[in-house]
Formats: C-alpha cells, sequence, structure tokens
C-alpha cells in the first residue's frame, strides 16, 4: 500500500499541474477550474498504463493527499461538465483509451450481501460529505453484491447494452479493481494551496521584543558579555591548551632528566687519600736512597 501511495505520489510530480480556462486542451493530471473563482476546480488521473491503475482507496489517499477528494457530482450539470472534460481530454491527442474512474460514492457495510435489497441505493454516499442525492447510475446498477464502490464508464469502444450505451453511467465495483480516478477540489481548497507556502512565515515569525524603559541598559549587554567571553574560554581551552598538554609533559620529562643528571654529578664520592700514598711511596724512595749511601 505505501508503494502504491509513492508511485501516485510520483505521478502527481511528473505531470503537468497548470491553471486552465473554459476552452483550454485538457491534459491528463491538469487542475481544470470551470465557471470563476466560486465553482469547484478538477484533476483528471488517466494511467495509459494499465499496471498503474489504482484501487479506490489509494486514489481517494491520493486526492486527498493533494488536497481534494474523489470526485463527488452534486447535479445533472456538473455530470454533464465532467463529460465534456473526459471528451476534451480524449480529443487532446493524449491516447486516452477505454478506462473506467473512480468517483467518490462508496457503500458502507462493504462485503455485505443485498442483492435485491430495494434500500441498497441508499447506502451509498460521498467520501467528501456531500449530501447531494444525484445519481447516474446504468439501468441495472447498483447490483448490491460484493461491489461497494463506484466508477463511472469510459469504454468507448464498447458496444451499447440493453439500456443504452455505457459511457458515463455510474457503476459498483469491487473496491479493489484498479482504475483512473478524478480529484475534485473545492474553491478555497485551491486558494490555500496556493497562498500557503506565503502565508506561513507570518505564522512562525515572532515579534522583536522591545526593552522597557524602567529596564536597566547594561544587564542585557553584561548577560550577552557573559555569554560570549564563556564562548571564548570553551574555544580557548579546546584549540590551545588542550593540545599544549604533550609539550607541557615533554617538558617535565625533560626538566625532570636534567635535575637527575644534576643531582648525579654533584653526589659525594669515595676518595683514596694521595697523601698516604705519596707519603709511602716518598719513604720508601728515600729508605732505598738511605741504603744506597
Amino acid at each position: 500500500m505505501d508503494m502504491e501511495l509513492k508511485m501516485i505520489t510520483v505521478f502527481w510530480g511528473m505531470i503537468l499541474i497548470v491553471q486552465s480556462s473554459f476552452g483550454t486542451r485538457v491534459v491528463s493530471g491538469q487542475t481544470v477550474c470551470y465557471g470563476g473563482p466560486k465553482h469547484p476546480c478538477y484533476k483528471i488521473a488517466y494511467f495509459p498504463d494499465m499496471s498503474s491503475r489504482v484501487a479506490f482507496k489509494e486514489a481517494r489517499n491520493a486526492c486527498e493527499i493533494d488536497g481534494g477528494a474523489l470526485l463527488s457530482i452534486d447535479s445533472e450539470a456538473e455530470q454533464r461538465l465532467i463529460e465534456k472534460l473526459l471528451q476534451d481530454l480524449t480529443l487532446s491527442g493524449s491516447g486516452i483509451f477505454d478506462g473506467d474512474f473512480w468517483i467518490g460514492l462508496t457503500r458502507n457495510g462493504e462485503g455485505h450481501e443485498h442483492n435485491t435489497f430495494t434500500g441498497c441505493p441508499d447506502l451509498y454516499k460521498w467520501t467528501d460529505g456531500s449530501v447531494s442525492v444525484f445519481r447516474n447510475w446504468y439501468y441495472d446498477e447498483p447490483s448490491c453484491g460484493g461491489e461497494a464502490c463506484v466508477v463511472m464508464y469510459h469504454q468507448p469502444t464498447a458496444q451499447h447494452g440493453l439500456g443504452g450505451a455505457y459511457l458515463y453511467q455510474w457503476n459498483d465495483d469491487r473496491c479493489n479493481m484498479k482504475h483512473n480516478f478524478i480529484c475534485k477540489y473545492e474553491p478555497e481548497s485551491i486558494l490555500e494551496k496556493e497562498l500557503g507556502d506565503r502565508a506561513e512565515p507570518d505564522y512562525e515569525t515572532s515579534p522583536t521584543k522591545t526593552p522597557a524603559k524602567n529596564d536597566p541598559p547594561s544587564k542585557p549587554e553584561e548577560d550577552t558579555q557573559h555569554v560570549d567571553i564563556s564562548g571564548s574560554s570553551g574555544l580557548l581551552l579546546i584549540y590551545i591548551i588542550i593540545p599544549t598538554i604533550p609539550l607541557l609533559l615533554l617538558i617535565l620529562v625533560a626538566s625532570g632528566t636534567c635535575c637527575f643528571q644534576m643531582l648525579s654529578k654533584s653526589k659525594p664520592r669515595t676518595k683514596t687519600n694521595p697523601d698516604q700514598g705519596t707519603l709511602w711511596i716518598s719513604k720508601s724512595q728515600k729508605k732505598e736512597n738511605g741504603m744506597e749511601v
């Protein structure tokens, strides 16, 4: 599921998103606004590659992430407008072919079998909270079996059925089926999306505090100075004192070695009495001299 949401987000980022006025060519992924600023806008997400189409829940999440909701249709006039958008998309040369579109109509109690229960169509509600009761079901729909999510038929090449052309009619389908989808944006959501980034800094900017007249002017300066001094002392400790510790240790060791050598040189030694040796030798020499005389 997360991977599918990421793929949808990438899709929104790659497709062309521009504002359009009536008569402009419709492109898949383009935000189209008709009827002025008080009317909703629409975005058609058509995937030529069938493997890229998404289930109902992923389509709903993609629209909500983009600031809108899966399409709700409030009247026959809006139904005709959506049909025209799809026709313009087909004629635009975008290569749009068969492929139904999810709309934001779903039934509570998905998976319950209602079959011929006459109240089944009343169980379908719009996901954006719209209370519109307009419906454009194909003649034998909804089937109210295990199908609880609604698509708008878009099968231009399909043959007419018993109820006529399928094109643009509604059909309930299983919610895990893969289809294209259409998003709808309320006028205020488009405005918020365009102006939100510019308005955001106004909420985050805090006003500059003006000091009161009675506040001593020197106190903030003293505090600021104290912070600066602390920072300088910290830098001094890190960058100057700490790197000199090995040098100080080396100087201490060298000094200790020098002191040791000096003490060793100044230590008293045991001396042989030179006088005794000299006298003994002298006496011996004198005796020998006497004997010779």
